[in-house]
Parts: structure tokens; sequence; C-alpha cells
């Protein structure tokens, strides 16, 4: 059961964290014809999620490094943080004319944009590997087809992004409990291991909810009285 709600976890965190990358499909596959376009999405989305199994496991393995855990907790709080306060980066393709261009694009444009979907899975999946390769190949091929479902329910139920927010601040604070220097610390006060998550996603749900309505505050224009 363990395993099963791990797995589904891993699903969760890669569709929050992807709603960038089926854009950057679209974007450089634009000028293709059609029947060229579905074999970009196809060949494009295997080397991405090659590369990300492969960035995924190397992040596992530099997670084990003393203190590489603890900044890759709080790496992870404030990626959740910046998920609910709905700062996305924008990102400037070039779309190609030939298959092969447009298909390398979408690779390393993946790649770049996927260093928050590698930290937050590499948390979640613990070292495991089959969870990690399992999780990864069933959820972006959803993400591929299935983003625009996707970003519709986030937008008519926004309480999922908060949930999905509250659930990687869970995961920063597990991954920085779990350090190999900060554990012993956190010895005498088993509680701690159960606080300091529920403190890092309460954090994450306060600061990105403040954050998202200042900006939503900000963006409104002033009226003139004429």
């Amino acid at each position: 059961m363990e395993w099963i709600v791990a797995l589904m976890s891993i699903i969760t965190v890669n569709m929050l964290l992807s709603g960038d990358n089926a854009l950057v499909i679209a974007l450089a596959s634009r000028n293709l014809p059609p029947d060229q376009q579905n074999k970009a999405m196809i060949w494009g989305g295997a080397g991405a999620i090659g590369l990300r199994i492969i960035l995924t496991f190397v992040a596992i393995v530099l997670l084990k490094i003393p203190y590489l855990q603890l900044i890759g907790g709080l790496a992870l709080l404030w990626i959740a943080v910046k998920l609910l306060a709905g700062e996305e980066e924008n990102h400037e393709l070039q779309a190609n004319n030939n298959l092969w261009g447009a298909i390398k694009t979408i690779i390393v444009a993946d790649v770049v944009m996927s260093v928050d979907n590698v930290l937050a899975i590499a948390g979640v999946a613990k070292g495991d590997i089959t969870l990690l390769v399992i999780g990864l190949g069933i959820s972006i091929p959803i993400i591929i087809w299935g983003s625009k479902l996707i970003n519709m329910l986030m937008e008519r139920w926004p309480i999922i992004i908060t949930i999905g927010a509250a659930f990687l601040g869970w995961t920063g604070g597990e991954m920085a409990t779990a350090d190999q220097k900060v554990e012993p610390l956190l010895a005498p006060y088993p509680w701690s291991h159960w606080a300091i998550p529920i403190a890092f996603a309460i954090i994450v749900v306060l600061i990105g909810s403040m954050l998202s309505k200042n900006k939503q505050s900000g963006n409104k224009e002033p009226q003139n009285n004429l």
C-alpha cells in the first residue's frame, strides 16, 4: 500500500510541476507538417522521459551526500511556494522546420525545465529506482497528451494546486529531516519527523497564498476617473 501511495505521489507531483512541458512540445513542433508533429511528440517525449529518469537517478545518489538533502528540502520548499504563488518562468522557444531539430529542442528544453521535477520526485522515490521509472513512465505521457485537461481541472478547482503545493512542502520537510547530518540531531525529538514536514507544508500555503494575492492585486490596473 505504501508503494502504491508513493507511486501516485510521483505521478501527482510530476503533473503539477510539468505544466510548461506540454507547451514546449507544441511550440517546438508548430512549424512541422501534422504527421511529423506526432512523431516529434512521441520521440521528443521518449527522449525527455529517458533523460529525466537518468537525472533523477543522479539526484537520488547526490542527495546521499551530507547536507545536500537538507539543501534539497529547502529548495523544494521554495519551489512549492512558487507553484502556489503562480510565478511561472517564461520560456522562449524557436520553432523548428525539421523533425530532428524539433525533437532536439523538446528534449533539451524539457531537461532544462525539469530541475524542480527531478528534485521533488527524487525526494518522493527515496531511492526506489523501480518506483521512479514506473512513476515517470506513467506520468509523462499523461502530461504530453492530457495537458489541456490537467490545466482545465486546476483552473476549475484551484484547491488541487494548493494541496499539491502543500504536499511538496511536506516532502521538502521529510527530505530535510532525513539528511544524514540532521537526523542524529533530531533523534531526541521523534515528534520532529512529522512536525517539521507539517511546518513546511503550512509555510508553503501561507507564503504562497500571500504572494498569489499580492500578485493578483498588483495586476489590477487602477481606474482613471475622467
